[in-house]
Parts: C-alpha cells; structure tokens; sequence
C-alpha cells in the first residue's frame, strides 16, 4: 500500500458537472485528485481532463464496486476523500451486482434512503482510513448568500407560497426523502423523492398542463419552487444543489419562483443562474 500522502484528494465522481468543479477547486490548491469515476453515473470528458493533467488520475469502476473504491485509494494513498455529483437513489434498484462488502452494507440498512447509505459508506472508508469530507470543501463561494439574488423579488403571494413550502419541504427533509416541493397557492402541488429536483420541477409543469384554460382561475397558478437542506444535513454528501438547468426545468414548467437555503446551497454558475433567472422572469431568495 503506498504511504498516506495529505496533499491528495480522493474524488467520488457522480453526474453533472459538480465532480468538474471541485476537480478544479482542487487542483487550484495545488493538490493531486485520484478520481473514483462511476461507469454508471459519471460524464466520460473526465478522461480528458486527466490525459491534460498529470495529476489527475482517473480510475472507472462500477457502482457496486466498493471493495475496489477502497483498495484503489489505498494503493494510490489517498487518506482524505470527497463525494461530488449525483448517483441517482433509484440504482438501488438496478441490476448493477454489488460486491461483498457492499452487499452486506445493503442487507444491514435499517432504512435504505440517502443518509442512511452514503452515511454507510462514509463509515467503512473510515474504518479503512480514508476520512470522507465535505462535498463542500474548495467550494465555499458557490454557497448562496443570504437575500434576494435576482432583479425581481418574490411577490406576495410567492412570499406566501415560500413560507408554506418550507414547512412541507423540511418535514420531507427531515424523513430523508427529498429537499424540493413545488407549491401554488399555499397548496403542494409536487413533492420530491427519488426523481430529483428538475424532475419534480417538470412533474409539477405537467400536472398544471392538463387543466383547462378557459376562463378565469379562483386560485393563482404561480409555481414556486422551494429547496431546503436537511434538519441535520451532512455537507460530506447529498448538499442541495442548483444550477442552469434548475432555471430552464422552471421556465418549462412556468414555475416563477426559487427560494433557497443560504450557506447550505451550492449554486453552480451563480452570475449564469441569476442571469438566466432574470431573463425568465424568475425571482430567487435564499434565507
């Protein structure tokens, strides 16, 4: 096994484009990033960036491949790890083989949802020496900053859909279950699970779609997007996050509103996020 080496960074890459900013975090502090790619889950320009950087080093593996996770940071010395990108909750279900250890993990989950299994994990790479940090580490500025963050600020009745809609999200939240709810006139139109933000986003343009438009409506059909962070969020995984695409998942849905948590909201691209909020018309808040 090679010596523990504190100028190293192990990187568990999921989907997105999280893993490639962290990467570059990282490596604008000088340190060397041993990238865990996931074959299932993680963006193959990976590669590229490595092959232009000797000291990125890129090892694919699959999902289920716990064993070889550890066994590769060991080998290369990495004592300090961190997760970034989305592994989609519904592989779980998928017909990816685990290997022993992770298998075992699986079967001994009291509760198979987010913190339980990637809190799993975390445990037995600790266990191995490998201590996993926070996902958040290098990334401190794209955390959100506390008020309203576009030209338009929420109206009063989007004021009141985002009071009501984190009362909703945070019970959701707090059961582990998902950070998102879509709400319209102080009613929960949609909730998030395993599908993710954008798909409950769409999941709630949707549902709007099939009413009539005919006539005047009683009630607004404003949709206002609300995402909070856990009542005990680990920042080592599972960080809120949003980017451009969040904005375009709410312009195709009309949704009009965002309000975010500030200090525990990753915003990936903040001047491109406002910029495209402002262009749609959609106010964000983060409080």
């Amino acid at each position: 096994m090679a010596s523990l080496d504190m100028d190293k960074l192990g990187l568990i890459a999921g989907n997105g484009r999280f893993p490639f900013l962290l990467l570059d975090a990282a490596r604008a502090h000088g340190l060397q990033v041993v990238v865990a790619a996931i074959k299932e889950e993680t963006d193959p320009e990976i590669d590229a960036r490595a092959a232009a950087d000797a000291d990125i080093h890129v090892h694919w593996m699959s999902l289920g491949e716990l064993s070889r996770l550890i066994e590769t940071f060991q080998a290369e010395g990495v004592s300090r790890a961190v997760m970034a990108g989305q592994v989609k909750h519904k592989q779980i279900f998928s017909s990816i083989r685990p290997d022993w250890r992770l298998a075992k993990l699986l079967l001994n989950l009291r509760t198979r949802n987010t913190d339980m299994l990637l809190g799993a994990v975390a445990k037995v790479l600790g266990d191995e020496g490998i201590e996993l940090i926070s996902s958040t580490a290098y990334l401190e500025p794209l955390l959100a900053k506390p008020g309203v963050l576009t030209s338009r600020a929420p109206s009063e009745e989007e004021l009141k859909d985002i009071a009501y809609g984190r009362t909703v999200a945070q019970a959701i939240a707090g059961y582990d279950l998902g950070q998102t709810v879509v709400i319209a006139a102080q009613a929960c139109v949609a909730v998030e699970a395993m599908e993710g933000t954008d798909a409950t986003i769409e999941r709630a343009g949707a549902l709007f779609r099939t009413l009539d438009d005919e006539g005047q409506t009683t009630l607004s059909r404003s949709l206002t997007v609300v995402k909070v962070a856990k009542p005990n969020q680990d920042m080592r995984f599972d960080v809120p996050v949003i980017g451009v695409a969040t904005i375009q998942a709410m312009q195709s849905a009309n949704a009009t509103c965002l309000a975010i948590e500030a200090g525990r909201t990753l915003m990936f691209d903040p001047a491109a996020i406002t910029a495209a909020a402002d262009a749609a018309g959609i106010a964000i808040v983060a409080e």
